[in-house]
């Protein structure tokens, strides 16, 4: 079954009865993408919230000069979506592009509300998780202001090992808001130091 990762997931919030399990498989929108392809890109609008259940997606932006400023990763048992676009259907300010080939469980916005309203407890179970990404939103930005390259990356590395194992290391210095050559920089100087 295609949504049992996510009623797992979902178990770990919030305990849902056999006919909630039903009616929220029925609001689901199941879907494979292409490496290279894109759920969202910047002035669309988003048209859904997903739940990874295999695969990999990077979520950015690209400034008027073309340069991209990677926001997040997503991968299995995670979510991905443009949030304020989702939640306020206004134009997208992120692209979300799949880095290997993914598999999602996707929610329409209608489907979302139709789930509120029929199943309350996926409120809060919605609310705990956007909570969540809210808080690790504010760490990461701390993190960018007060810590070193190397400290960063570091942190990136023993936080994520799962994710950089899969992308390719200017993803992570776009990731981390350094360039590729200082990251080799950084990675020869950690070397040296074992």
């Amino acid at each position: 079954m295609k949504t049992k990762p996510l009623l797992k997931y979902i178990d770990n919030y919030v305990s849902l009865t056999k006919k909630e399990e039903d009616f929220l498989v029925s609001k689901v929108i199941y879907r494979k993408y292409l490496k290279g392809q894109y759920l969202v890109q910047q002035g669309d609008i988003c048209k859904y919230t997903c739940f990874v259940i295999s695969g990999c997606t990077k979520t950015f932006y690209m400034d008027d000069l073309g340069q991209e400023h990677i926001m997040m990763f997503s991968i299995e048992d995670w979510w991905t979506s443009d949030m304020g676009s989702f939640i306020n259907q206004t134009p997208a300010d992120f692209n979300i592009q799949f880095l290997e080939n993914t598999e999602l469980i996707m929610f329409s916005y209608e489907a979302m509300e139709d789930l509120y309203r029929n199943i309350p407890k996926l409120e809060r179970f919605f609310r705990q998780i956007i909570e969540k990404a809210f808080i690790a939103s504010q760490k990461r930005i701390v993190r960018n202001l007060s810590m070193t390259a190397k400290d960063k990356y570091l942190y990136f590395k023993n936080q994520y090992p799962q994710i950089e194992q899969r992308i390719p290391q200017y993803m992570v210095a776009s990731y981390l808001g350094i360039t590729k050559e200082f990251l080799s920089k950084i990675k020869s100087q950690l070397l040296s130091e074992e």
